[in-house]
């Protein structure tokens, strides 16, 4: 184990940028919390080069916790950060009330930024374009940090660019926005170009499997699976630094094992790197959610050892 680095300071201050990795939620044997091993994994995650960390999205599980759960994952996961980097909480919900309070209490439990869905349930049920700026404008109304709208398939609900840009424009703290969907660059591209300075937060996500083409859109942050932000720091930075043809080098080295993940495990792929790693000590997720395939989990292994990821050596 190493002291937390120092090169995530930079991003500590607006806009945020860089490589913002979703955490995930650690459980034990038994499916309960493991706060220790929720402790362990973002201490690696910040050692790994993380600018900053998402807690409670959908690769966190957040589907699976009750609120008191959250809450308590909130509080041990922001307590244990204590400013090394800014944290993102996901305070998701159909209902505009709760949501907005999710989201008044994560400010005040010292979160930097709010990451939202707009409001879905099940395959059908959705709201209007109205409907859905009503709701932003509620959760903005009831806070002071920055709304990350996170436009992914998961909601099925449209969200074109010119609704995100007025929102941008029209709603105070809505300024950061995940895009996730197919065409990913192209939609960045226009939502650039019609939102203006008002997009403060362009970013990638979908575990970067689409990031240098959103790069090339103007994408300035990233938000990824936890276990690598290592690799993706080696893409990250030399875009940063004006090194494109770098930046592509270290893409083409780490997209087999971005493509696996997102292709082939999903979710528990960051903890059973952090397994594998000695990071954490129990790799499941919650039921009903099985675990990764004996050979699936080696191919996944096989490929980060491979690049020689710190996930696999930092626990050891």
């Amino acid at each position: 184990m190493t002291a937390p680095s120092e090169k995530t300071a930079p991003s500590a201050q607006r806009p945020y940028r860089g490589v913002f990795p979703v955490a995930p939620t650690v459980f034990d044997a038994r499916g309960d919390l493991d706060l220790d091993g929720q402790r362990r994994a973002i201490d690696f995650m910040i050692d790994a080069g993380s600018h900053g960390i998402c807690i409670l999205a959908n690769f966190s599980e957040q589907f699976v916790l009750t609120d008191d759960e959250r809450e308590t994952v909130m509080h041990c996961v922001l307590e244990h950060v204590a400013g090394r980097v800014p944290v993102i909480v996901t305070t998701s919900h159909f209902g505009t009330r709760i949501c907005a309070e999710r989201s008044r209490r994560a400010e005040a439990a010292g979160a930097a930024m709010v990451m939202v869905m707009p409001p879905y349930h099940g395959a059908t049920i959705r709201v209007s374009e109205a409907g859905i700026f009503d709701f932003f404008r509620a959760v903005s109304d009831a806070i002071s940090i920055p709304i990350m709208i996170q436009d992914a398939p998961v909601a099925g609900t449209p969200l074109p660019a010119e609704l995100l840009a007025r929102m941008a424009k029209e709603i105070e703290n809505v300024a950061y926005f995940k895009i996730e969907t197919a065409m990913a660059a192209a939609k960045l591209r226009r939502l650039i170009e019609i939102g203006g300075e008002a997009i403060e937060g362009p970013w990638d996500g979908e575990e970067a499997i689409t990031l240098m083409a959103d790069l090339d859109a103007g994408a300035t942050g990233a938000m990824t699976g936890g276990a690598y932000p290592d690799g993706i720091r080696q893409i990250m930075d030399p875009w940063a630094a004006g090194d494109r043809a770098g930046a592509m080098a270290a893409y083409r080295r780490w997209l087999p094992l971005i493509n696996y993940e997102n292709r082939q495990c999903g979710l528990l792929a960051a903890k059973s790197l952090m397994k594998e790693g000695g990071i954490i000590a129990c790799e499941d997720g919650r039921a009903p959610i099985a675990p990764l395939h004996p050979a699936t989990r080696a191919g996944l292994i096989e490929l980060a050892a491979d690049l020689d990821a710190l996930v696999l050596r930092w626990g050891k």
